[in-house]
């Protein structure tokens, strides 16, 4: 008697089940991410760029659920990774975008194996890292106005090195240069690592490094800095004075780095990737170790980055075409 409203019973339970199911499929899609992430790195490691990217894959790792690791692939000025990130399909592996390899490589490489814009969805502006001008402890200068009076004794004579043709360092000192209209011969290295291993050396006579990875040998007296590219006096460094205040009023020269994604990436991944990336970069924890390198967390939106990237390439296009 009973027997038929149970199994009327069960049958519409299972129908009410399969309807549930049907009515969000996303309740059989895999949670994303269901592995870990690869956070590419464009430059050698030992600069501003990894320290950052460290940073942020500590604590993105923690709001994700699954292991953020950094992967270090220098090579032709950041185009090698952004080429094999741009076909990456397998919606776990991001790059590290940079003014370099978004801003700069667009206008110097008459071909590039990418499309800065095309080819990646923004997802967050990370930090910001004040370049800093500085010499070998044996070179003659104190400050900025006696490096460009020695500079100009002997035009050509001198020599500055950067992690390599289109990175930070190398932008960094091609605007002071044409500031204070300088000569200055630069010698390109494979990373921010292999160019201060000469620095430290002796071998060469000056650079232009983001403050993260420079700090720590201006601070052991192991090379000397003789001006920020902040706007205002580092906190870090309250006795180097800034480009600006050195007779280039309006100078600035600011490194930055944000995340990027392939732009086959979903969006629903991309909204969660971003929100997360920007609570990564503005955890306590990230703060206290960006800061202590005199980085600046930034952590906006992927319009906010778009924007931001489109700015700066209006900025550095001008530069480049002046400076050919």
């Amino acid at each position: 008697m009973h027997s038929f409203p149970v199994a009327r019973r069960r049958l519409l339970q299972w129908g009410l089940g399969t309807g549930a199911a049907l009515a969000h499929p996303a309740l059989h899609a895999q949670a994303w991410p269901n592995k870990a992430i690869r956070f590419v790195v464009p430059f050698a490691p030992g600069g501003s760029s990894e320290i950052v990217a460290r940073t942020t894959a500590v604590e993105m790792a923690k709001l994700l659920g699954q292991s953020v690791y950094v992967d270090n692939k220098p090579g032709a000025a950041g185009n090698v990774a952004m080429q094999e990130v741009a076909r990456a399909d397998d919606q776990h592996t991001v790059i590290l975008g940079h003014i370099g390899t978004l801003a700069v490589n667009p206008y110097i490489f008459d071909k590039l194996p990418y499309d800065a814009n095309k080819d990646f969805k923004p997802v967050s502006l990370l930090a910001k890292v004040p370049s800093l001008y500085v010499v070998h402890p044996d070179v003659p200068v104190k400050n900025l106005k006696e490096f460009i009076a020695y500079a100009k004794k002997s035009p050509g004579r001198f020599s500055y090195g950067s992690a390599g043709n289109g990175s930070a360092g190398h932008l960094a000192f091609e605007y002071l240069k044409m500031t204070a209209d300088l000569f200055l011969l630069h010698v390109p290295y494979r990373g921010t690592g292999p160019m201060m291993t000469d620095l430290l050396s002796g071998r060469l006579e000056a650079s232009a490094v983001g403050a993260a990875a420079m700090l720590p040998f201006i601070k052991s007296g192991k090379v000397r800095c003789i001006a920020t590219g902040s706007a205002k006096r580092l906190p870090q460094l309250p006795d180097v004075p800034t480009v600006a205040e050195q007779g280039f009023p309006g100078f600035e020269m600011t490194q930055w780095y944000g995340m990027l994604a392939p732009a086959n990436m979903p969006a629903a991944n991309l909204e969660k990737l971003s929100v997360e990336t920007m609570k990564a970069v503005k955890a306590p924890a990230s703060l206290e170790r960006l800061n202590a390198d005199a980085a600046e967390a930034i952590g906006g939106t992927p319009a906010q980055f778009a924007q931001f990237i489109a700015a700066e390439q209006e900025r550095w296009k001008k530069v480049l075409l002046r400076a050919k």
